[in-house]
């Protein structure tokens, strides 16, 4: 019994001189997170979500820079984009001035991270590079003059040119995702298919639809519509999502609960901020028929393989005799996974 306690007591300090270390080596991505209006979206309960998820990671600091609210000065938004390594945007509301929007384009070009959340791709129509550097966007009087719509069929990018309005949505609702481009960093390693929880599914958006790589897709209204894509302006990288509504009640955040949310956003931030993706795929991912909630907004203790793999220090200390008593659901199946049976050994192909 005495070996054993000092077993455990030796591996818990190797593992918190191990966390430390990599800490310190990993640099923190500093990220500002923009918004301020929005006239159909809780944007204060949103922000504070993906707040969590980010900085929960352990790889940003967050800080938050809001624009007057609705019929205030919007002169008075000042940022200093150039002091943060991704830009994250969050907003649905008036244009910012020409000598804030000059300074987000520089900092784009420069090599500046953006990634651009849900009905952010609705306002600024007016903005021209703001157009080029999301894509494609919905409503706020865009139509044919814009640009394309843009969506996939049978392999192939379709742009078509045909007149109409641009944005659509319907009831949210379930649905499952399609990986386009499987060998991004962004997706690479994760199930080709999974499910998404009830959301808010844009369709018909348009516009310049330059330099973009779509990255995934969902089957809306009769064809595959992109969900995320990429876009690169000038140095920069722009990872936008269109998943993520947030309604105007604090409660409504449950489409950020979803686990293929919150792993798409951290691998799309870090990507975007850095040019690659560093993180593991987590065990709680979601599958073709199955969701998963996080409804903490960080990843369950057995998501990654220190408890996966017994090989490592950690899954050591579960095989020295702790007790494993945490328990994950995997949501739309009722199947539960025990600390103790994640640690089981399995074969990875």
């Amino acid at each position: 019994m005495k070996t054993r306690l000092t077993l455990i007591l030796v591996l818990l300090i190797y593992i918190g001189a191990a966390s430390h270390t990599h800490a310190q080596q990993k640099k923190v991505i500093k990220t500002m997170m923009i918004a301020g209006q929005d006239g159909s979206h809780y944007w204060q309960g949103a922000c504070e979500a993906m707040k969590q998820i980010l900085e929960n990671s352990g790889m940003f600091k967050v800080d938050f820079a809001f624009t007057p609210d609705f019929g205030g000065d919007i002169a008075t938004f000042k940022p200093d984009f150039h002091q943060y390594d991704l830009i994250v945007i969050n907003y649905g509301g008036a244009t910012w001035t020409e000598p804030v929007r000059k300074n987000f384009e520089k900092y784009v070009a420069d090599g500046g991270g953006v990634v651009v959340i849900h009905s952010s791709v609705v306002p600024m129509a007016d903005w021209k590079e703001y157009n080029e550097i999301i894509g494609m966007g919905a409503w706020d009087g865009r139509n044919e003059k814009d640009g394309p719509y843009l969506y996939w069929k049978d392999g192939q990018y379709v742009y078509d040119y045909s007149p109409g309005y641009a944005g659509y949505h319907g009831l949210q609702h379930e649905t499952v995702i399609e990986h386009r481009a499987p060998h991004h960093p962004i997706l690479q390693g994760l199930p080709p298919q999974w499910k998404h929880f009830k959301d808010e599914i844009y369709t018909r958006l348009r516009g310049p639809v330059r330099n973009m790589e779509i990255l995934a897709t969902a089957y809306e209204r009769g064809r595959h519509e992109p969900l995320m894509w990429t876009v690169s302006y000038g140095k920069g990288r722009i990872f936008v999502d269109l998943l993520g509504h947030c309604g105007n009640d604090p409660n409504m955040t449950y489409s950020m609960r979803c686990t293929g949310f919150q792993v798409t956003l951290l691998r799309g931030c870090e990507w975007a901020a850095t040019g690659a993706v560093t993180q593991e795929v987590p065990a709680d991912f979601p599958l073709k028929d199955t969701y998963t909630l996080r409804p903490e907004f960080k990843a369950p203790f057995h998501a990654y393989h220190e408890i996966h793999h017994p090989n490592t220090a950690a899954g050591m200390l579960l095989h020295a005799g702790t007790s494993t008593s945490s328990v994950e659901t995997r949501y739309g199946t009722g199947e539960t996974i025990t600390a103790k049976q994640s640690c089981a050994p399995h074969n990875e192909s």
